[in-house]
């Protein structure tokens, strides 16, 4: 199996180390790179694509929050943790969806159960998807997409999933499909009918009939389990609460 690949930035050389070595002592994790800054910090990602960063909030030229929040638009699937010496960010850090937010000076136990915990859930063997039709009583419609080839049309019920990914809308169908639109989140959101999607995340909308199950992700958020594909989701706890409600 591959190691994940982890990307650590913090202006602190010594904390710096410190990570390093946290992640030395994890078994599956390889180091992608370190970075002192938050532009350094993008720029190796474009290059290098880890799979977790674990960074300071702090940092010159663009802080940690920032620095998520480009990242997640790249690519939402990202595991973002956060350590910083200041626990007034972690509003911020839940607001871009942190999978863990470490207070320095944190114990290397703490760390190290976050590193675990990260490779379990990136490691965990998705179950065997079948193939599912788009139920009789699902909405009718379709949907015109946008895109730098022109347009695409699809049937509004075959919609399993659409997510931000590389600053476009991808659109994930029950027949394996797949579509990129310029069109934002929000501009889908909007046309897509009441009662069929919901926006779990600001990066994701599910096609509720799909929905097979909701598992515990990171401190913060849940993962959306979808029938008929090996795709899922993530879920914030305030957009779960609001789920359940819908389901009550």
């Amino acid at each position: 199996m591959e190691p994940i690949r982890i990307l650590i930035a913090d202006d602190d050389a010594g904390m710096r180390t410190v990570m390093r070595k946290l992640v030395e002592r994890v078994e599956g994790y390889a180091l992608a790179g370190e970075a002192s800054d938050g532009e350094e910090l993008l720029a190796l990602y474009d290059s290098e694509r880890p799979d977790v960063v674990l960074m300071d909030v702090e940092m010159p030229k663009i802080d940690g929050v920032e620095c998520a929040k480009i990242i997640q638009d790249r690519n939402p699937r990202t595991v973002l943790v956060f350590a910083t010496a200041h626990e007034q960010y972690m509003r911020s850090a839940f607001e871009v969806y942190a999978f863990d937010y470490l207070v320095k000076p944190f114990r290397a136990e703490r760390a190290l159960n976050t590193l675990k915990l990260i490779r379990e859930r990136l490691t965990a063997q998705p179950a065997a998807a079948a193939p599912v039709r788009a139920p009789e009583s699902a909405a009718s419609g379709r949907l015109m997409l946008k895109h730098r080839d022109g347009l695409s049309f699809v049937d509004i019920p075959s919609i399993l999933l659409i997510q931000r990914e590389e600053r476009s809308s991808v659109l994930y169908l029950a027949d394996g499909a797949r579509y990129v639109t310029s069109d934002s989140l929000g501009e889908l959101e909007e046309r897509l009918p009441d009662g069929l999607f919901f926006r779990t995340h600001k990066s994701y909308i599910v096609n509720l009939n799909q929905i097979e199950s909701i598992a515990p992700y990171g401190r913060w958020t849940y993962i959306v389990k979808l029938r008929g594909t090996d795709r899922d989701a993530l879920i914030t706890h305030e957009r779960f609460e609001a789920l359940e409600k819908l389901f009550a």
